[in-house]
């Protein structure tokens, strides 16, 4: 597989489905549901392509990343372990702080409308550390 490295969007698009063709396989096929799930939930996520190579959904920040392995399609939400998942999704990556992911095994399903708020709380967790920053940047007034 021949891809680029992403300075923009359209660019990691292209990677992506690249990546999904190449699978060609069960993975392929499960990253590209997840794919239109996720722009589903948030038309206006931006693709991008990171670390050599991954997938990256971000809003506000990463929102989750998509790596596909030979057992599981992976993805990694950048904040996680601060989202509620009252329907348990995330199945991997529970000890950290931080991240949290959902593997994917081969003939899986997932609970689409939870994975969907999974994402909107996501951007949501992103909004508010931007809007928490914003605030600790700002002068005090004297």
């Amino acid at each position: 597989m021949t891809t680029e490295r992403a300075p923009n969007s359209a660019v990691a698009s292209r990677n992506i489905t690249t990546r999904i063709e190449d699978l060609g396989d069960w993975r392929g096929e499960t990253l590209a549901r997840v794919r239109a799930l996720i722009h589903e939930a948030d038309p206006e996520i931006v693709e991008e392509w990171k670390w050599m190579g991954t997938p990256v959904w971000s809003h506000h920040g990463d929102v989750c990343t998509g790596e596909t392995y030979k057992q599981v399609v992976k993805l990694t939400f950048a904040r996680g372990a601060s989202l509620d998942d009252p329907k348990q999704l995330f199945n991997s990556s529970l000890e950290g702080n931080t991240r949290r992911a959902i593997d994917i095994r081969e003939g899986e399903r997932l609970n689409v409308a939870a994975f969907k708020k999974l994402i909107r709380a996501a951007v949501a967790a992103n909004a508010e550390v931007l809007k928490q920053r914003a605030v600790k940047k700002k002068p005090r007034a004297r």
